[in-house]
C-alpha cells in the first residue's frame, strides 16, 4: 500500500525534533509492518499498525507502535540465507493460541492452531555452554511504551563477549515469552535466526523466547561482537510461574506484580520479567499438578532446579556489572494521563512531556526520558513509569497514590528517627536522594535497587509513626542511598552488606547488642550450609565476587561486625566515609580499596595487621571457623585472683579473633584472642574471685555449628546456637 505523504504540522515537527535520538523518527520507517501477536491473553497492536503510518493519530509520521528501523541503511540490504525451518510461508495475520500439557518431567506439547514465526525451531538450538559463555558488556536501548495497550517495542544495540573456552557458533538471546524477536543484525547483515521457547522461571510467565543467532565466523574466546536487535510485544501482569507451583493467585500476583499499565509500569528485570536481552541457563522453581491445566507455549524439557535459578540471577548481575548502559524512553499516554515519574535502574529520569493543544483534536501525548551511559553495577536493569504525587522528605522523595498520601507523615517521622544514626556513621548526607515509589496494591512485595525502594506506602509496614519495622526498612534503604551513585556503583558486598550491618546497628541502638547479634544469627545457618567444608572442596564465593545474598548480605554484615570489634567504631566509620567520598573520583575503586582505607584510618600496625582478616574473610572464601573450648584449668594467684587457663581450637580454615569471657559471681573479664585456622592455643586470663564460667564467642563471629560456646566450671559444657 502506498503511503500518503501529508506535510507535518508544526506540533508534529516539534515532537519529531524532540524525539530525535529515541529511534522513532520518520527516516526509520521503511515499511508498514505488523507486530506478531503475543500469546493468549495479550493485547494486539495489529489493528493500529494495519493503517497507513501517516494516518496514525498525533504527530503524523511517528511510529510509536511499529518501531521498525531500517538496519544497515548505509549499505544495500543483504539477502538472508534460508534455513529448512523457513521453507514454509509465515502467516502474518494469524492469531497464536497455545495450550500446554505438562507431564511429571516437564515435557510439553501444543494443542490447537499456531501461527509460524519467521523461523521457529522445533527444539532449542543453543546449548547451555553457549548460554553460560555469553557476557553482555553494553546495552544501548530505545524503548517505546504504549501503556494503554500494555505494549513495549525496543530497538537495541548490544555488545557481547565470549567468556567461554571454546568459539561460539551461536549467540543465544532471550526475552520474555510475551515478547517476540523481529529483526537481528550482525555487522551489516540480517541474521537468519531461529527462535525457541524455553521453560524458565527467570520470567514471571515461566517461559522465555530464545533467538539462537548463527555466526558466519565463530566468536573466539575473549572476543566481542555487536548486534542490533528489534523486539516487541505486551507485558501484562502474570504470575504463571508461581501459579504453576500451586501458589494462591492473590499471593502470586502480589509477588509477581511486574506489568505495563497506564497508571503504573514496573519492570524489575531478569528474575522477574525479562524485558531486555539476556543469555541464561533455564531452570524452574518447581512444578505442581496445577501446571497441567494452564496454557503454555510449546517448549522443551523443564529443568527443575531452584538453586540453579537463584545462582543464575546473581551470576548474571555479577557478569554484567561492568556493562555500559544507556536508555532512551518514549511513552505514549492518553491526554490527561501523563506519567509524573520515571526511574531507570533506580535512578530518577526527568520526564519531558509533549502534549498537543486542545484544538488539535489529538488524543495522545508523549513523555520522553533518557539515562546516558553508565556502568550497570550489580543490578538487573529495571524500568518504572507511573502516575504518582511527590512528597518531599529530608533525604528522600515519596511518590504516592492519592489514597496513600496520609502515610507520608509516618515515613517522614521514621526518616527523622533513623537519619542521625546514618549521618554519624556514613556522613552528613547521602550521595543520591532516596526515591520511595508507592506500589499499586497494599499487599505487593517491596523491591529495592540502588537508591530506589518500591513498596506499598499504605501497607501494614507504615501503620504507625513509631513502627520499628518501618524504621528498619528505611535504615536499609537509606544506607544504599548513602552509597549510591550512577557513575561508581559499589560492589554488592559493600552495598548490601553495609545496609544489613546498619540495620543491625539500629537494632542495637533500640534493643541492645545481644538482640542485634540474634538478628544475624537467624541467617547464620543458611550461610554455614552454603560455605564449602574446606577450600579444597570448591572456591566458594569470595565476597568481592559474591553473587548469592547469603554471602553479600549475611556474611558481609558479619565481616563489618568483626571489623568493628577489631578496629573500633571511630576507625570503621571514618573508613566508610572515606570510601563513600572516594567513589566520586574516577579510578578510585579496586577490590582492595576499602581494605587500604580501613588500614589507614585504624593505624593498623604489624601487631594488629588486617591483611590476615581480608585474606580469610573477603578476598577468598575459606569457609567458617569451627571453634571450641577444649580445656579449662584454674589455679590460685596472688591477691585473691584466679588464673584461668583456656585451651581453644579452630578446626575450620578461616582464622578468627573472638571474645573470650571469664565470669565470677561478681564480675567478668573479656579478652579478644586470635585463634588461627586449623590451630589451637592456650591463653591464661586472670580474674578476681572464683571463676564460674568461660564463654567463647558472643555471636559476632559466624561459625559452622554454634556461635556461642559456654563451659561452666562446675563441670558442665554447653554450646548455644
Amino acid at each position: 500500500m502506498k503511503l500518503l505523504r501529508a506535510p507535518l504540522s508544526a506540533l508534529a515537527v516539534k515532537i519529531h525534533s524532540a524525539l530525535k535520538g529515541h529511534g522513532f523518527s520518520r527516516a526509520e520507517l521503511g515499511r508498514n509492518k505488523t507486530v506478531a501477536l503475543a500469546p493468549e491473553g495479550s493485547l494486539s497492536m495489529r489493528s493500529r499498525l494495519s493503517r497507513p503510518i501517516d494516518a496514525l493519530p498525533f504527530a503524523i509520521g511517528l511510529t510509536f507502535f511499529v518501531l521498525v528501523p531500517l538496519f544497515g541503511q548505509n549499505s544495500p540490504p543483504q539477502p538472508s540465507p534460508q534455513s529448512p525451518a523457513q521453507s514454509a510461508p509465515s502467516n502474518p495475520n494469524g492469531h497464536v493460541i497455545f495450550s500446554r500439557s505438562t507431564d511429571e518431567n516437564g515435557q510439553t506439547t501444543t494443542v490447537g492452531p499456531a501461527a509460524q514465526l519467521p523461523s521457529t525451531a522445533a527444539a532449542p538450538v543453543a546449548t547451555d555452554a553457549e548460554r553460560e559463555a555469553v557476557t553482555f558488556t553494553a546495552y544501548d536501548l530505545d524503548v517505546h511504551l504504549q501503556p494503554a495497550r500494555q505494549s513495549i517495542a525496543v530497538r537495541a544495540e548490544i555488545t557481547v563477549r565470549n567468556d567461554g573456552t571454546a568459539p561460539l557458533a551461536h549467540i543465544p538471546l532471550q526475552i520474555s515469552s510475551t515478547l517476540d524477536w523481529e529483526h537481528i543484525v550482525v555487522g551489516i547483515r540480517d541474521a537468519a535466526f531461529e527462535t525457541a521457547t524455553l521453560n524458565s522461571d527467570a520470567d514471571h510467565t515461566g517461559q522465555l523466547h530464545e533467538a539462537a543467532v548463527p555466526l558466519a565466523v565463530p566468536l573466539a574466546p575473549g572476543a566481542s561482537l555487536t548486534l542490533r536487535v528489534l523486539y516487541s510485544g505486551a507485558i501484562p501482569a502474570s504470575a504463571q510461574r508461581l501459579l504453576a507451583l500451586g501458589a494462591p493467585e492473590a499471593v502470586a500476583l502480589n509477588s509477581d506484580w511486574d506489568q505495563i499499565d497506564l497508571d503504573f509500569t514496573g519492570l524489575r528485570g531478569f528474575g522477574n520479567v525479562v524485558w531486555y536481552p539476556v543469555s541464561s541457563v533455564p531452570a524452574l522453581l518447581g512444578m505442581s499438578p496445577a501446571a497441567s491445566s494452564m496454557a503454555w507455549q510449546t517448549a522443551g524439557a523443564a529443568r527443575v532446579d531452584s538453586a540453579r535459578l537463584f545462582d543464575e540471577i546473581g551470576q548474571l548481575k555479577l557478569r554484567s556489572q561492568a556493562a555500559h548502559f544507556r536508555l532512551r524512553l518514549t511513552c505514549e499516554f492518553p491526554l490527561g494521563r501523563a506519567p509524573t515519574v520515571a526511574l531507570i535502574n533506580g535512578i530518577p529520569a526527568p520526564l519531558k512531556i509533549l502534549s498537543p493543544p486542545l484544538e488539535s483534536g489529538e488524543t495522545s501525548g508523549f513523555a520522553t526520558a533518557t539515562i546516558e551511559e553508565q556502568s550497570l553495577g550489580f543490578t538487573a536493569p529495571s524500568l518504572f513509569v507511573a502516575i504518582r504525587t511527590p512528597a518531599q522528605m529530608r533525604n528522600a522523595t515519596l511518590w504516592t497514590l492519592p489514597e496513600d498520601a496520609p502515610a507520608a507523615s509516618s515515613w517522614s517521622a521514621a526518616e527523622s528517627a533513623v537519619t542521625p544514626l546514618l549521618a554519624s556513621w556514613l556522613g552528613s548526607h547521602p550521595r543520591s536522594p532516596l526515591t520511595i515509589l508507592d506500589l499499586p496494591d497494599p499487599g505487593d512485595a517491596p523491591f529495592e535497587t540502588g537508591a530506589l525502594l518500591a513498596t506499598p506506602l499504605g501497607g501494614q509496614v507504615s501503620a504507625t509513626p513509631e513502627s520499628a519495622e518501618l524504621e528498619t526498612v528505611l535504615v536499609h534503604a537509606l544506607t544504599r542511598a548513602w552509597l549510591a551513585a550512577p557513575e561508581h556503583a559499589p560492589p554488592a558486598w559493600l552495598d548490601e552488606g553495609l545496609a544489613t550491618f546498619m540495620g543491625t546497628l539500629w537494632i542495637e541502638k533500640q534493643q541492645g547488642r545481644t538482640r542485634a547479634l540474634e538478628s544475624l544469627e537467624a541467617d547464620r545457618q543458611a550461610l554455614a550450609l552454603a560455605e564449602p567444608a574446606s577450600p579444597g572442596d570448591n572456591a566458594g564465593q569470595p565476597l568481592t565476587q559474591a553473587w548469592s545474598p547469603v554471602y553479600y548480605r549475611t556474611k558481609a554484615a558479619y565481616v563489618f561486625w568483626m571489623l568493628r570489634d577489631l578496629v573500633g567504631d571511630a576507625a570503621l566509620s571514618q573508613a566508610f566515609r572515606a570510601y563513600i567520598a572516594a567513589q566520586d573520583k574516577a579510578g578510585s575503586g579496586g577490590p582492595d580499596a576499602f581494605e587500604k582505607l580501613l588500614e589507614a584510618k585504624s593505624g593498623a600496625s604489624s601487631e594488629h595487621d588486617l591483611r590476615w582478616f581480608f585474606s580469610d574473610w573477603v578476598d577468598a572464601d575459606k569457609g567458617l571457623p569451627d571453634l571450641s573450648i577444649d580445656h579449662v584449668v584454674t589455679e590460685p594467684a596472688q591477691s585473691g585472683q584466679t588464673l584461668v587457663g583456656v585451651t581453644l581450637s579452630n578446626s575450620g580454615y578461616a582464622g578468627a579473633e573472638v571474645p573470650v569471657t571469664v565470669r565470677t559471681q561478681q564480675t567478668s573479664v573479656t579478652q579478644r584472642i586470635l585463634v588461627p585456622a586449623r590451630g589451637s592455643l592456650i591463653r591464661r586470663i586472670p580474674i578476681q574471685g572464683a571463676p564460674t564460667q568461660v564463654e567463647l564467642n558472643d555471636g559476632s563471629v559466624p561459625e559452622t555449628e554454634a556461635s556461642v560456646h559456654v563451659t561452666n566450671l562446675g563441670g558442665t559444657v554447653n554450646s548455644k546456637q
